[in-house]
């Protein structure tokens, strides 16, 4: 196996966000990834009107795509490998609500095949942050063209 190749900070994020920018639906939610590194993603969204739910809370969906989408940037930055969400299980602890969403990902073990990360959501108002969602999750390495799958 090769050995990754060493990118500077800024090279390493503006790859991560050309990334992003070819995933439709993260451009559709106006994401933006604010801080990437080997095992760790911060990403965010401002919370607009059509991101929140009946009740003025941030849309479920939304912050589970948060959490889905750190978490699998922080494990496929660990593997430096093409990965895939193999599972993920989300707790909301509060509604979230303010100007924009955060979620902190980070991995926690890694080996070839997969990373187990883990990632917080928060809701940002102004300075203030309030923790509305913890999540854990599987990121999986693609399997290469060659395997047979």
């Amino acid at each position: 196996m090769a050995e990754p190749v060493t990118v500077d900070a800024a090279t390493f994020l503006a790859m991560g966000r050309e990334t992003l920018a070819r995933q439709p639906f993260s451009v559709l939610l106006g994401a933006e990834l604010i801080a990437l590194e080997p095992g760790r993603c911060e990403l965010g969204v401002v919370l607009t009107d059509q991101l929140k739910q009946q009740m003025g809370f941030a849309h479920g969906g939304v912050v589970s795509y948060l959490a889905d989408n750190a978490l699998t940037y922080a494990g496929g930055t660990a593997m430096r490998v093409p990965v895939v969400t193999s599972e993920y299980k989300i707790n909301y602890v509060r509604p979230g609500i303010g100007e924009r969403l955060v979620a902190r990902a980070r991995a926690v073990h890694v080996s070839r095949s997969q990373a187990v990360c883990q990632c917080e959501v928060f809701a940002l108002t102004g300075t203030e942050e309030k923790l509305c969602a913890i999540a854990q999750g599987t990121i999986a390495k693609l399997p290469d063209k060659s395997e047979p799958t």
